[in-house]
């Protein structure tokens, strides 16, 4: 069994790689955010970022538990699961985006400006691929800035 996650800031092209893998590795599809919501994986709601704070803790517990019951390789799509131990893992991908092109995405799915400004910062900083280094995962970075706008 394989553990593939795919990682990156928000609106950089995720959860369309993800959903690509995993067709094409025959493995199941994990949606991070839709289980973070159903499992109430999260500490509280930001009205100014409109959107939940997922517990790292919980969500990568959760992810743990499910890696160790899976009889399938999986792919884990979501901007946290780099947190997972290496261990868990067999390969992250992490999604990279053009600022503009991101921007604009951003933009395009009614984020608000502060929420904008978060995730391009994050973008700029490099913070999934840095987190997921530190982390020891075995990385490939993917360019998402040719695809879809």
């Amino acid at each position: 069994m394989k553990v593939f996650i795919v990682t990156g800031t928000p609106g950089t092209g995720k959860t369309s790689f993800a959903k690509k893998l995993a067709k094409k590795k025959k493995a199941d599809y994990v949606d991070v955010s839709k289980i973070v919501k159903e499992k109430k994986l999260y500490s509280k709601y930001d009205r100014s970022l409109r959107s939940y704070v997922a517990d790292v803790d919980k969500v990568v517990n959760y992810l743990k538990k499910l890696i160790k019951a899976s009889k399938k390789d999986l792919v884990i799509d979501s901007h946290l699961s780099h947190h997972l131990p290496a261990k868990y893992v067999d390969l992250c991908y992490v999604m990279k985006c053009d600022l503009k092109k991101l921007k604009k995405r951003l933009i395009n799915r009614g984020y608000s400006n502060n929420k904008v400004r978060e995730n391009l910062d994050a973008e700029i900083l490099q913070v999934c691929l840095l987190e997921a280094l530190l982390n020891k995962h075995r990385v490939k970075v993917v360019d998402t800035s040719k695809k879809r706008s």
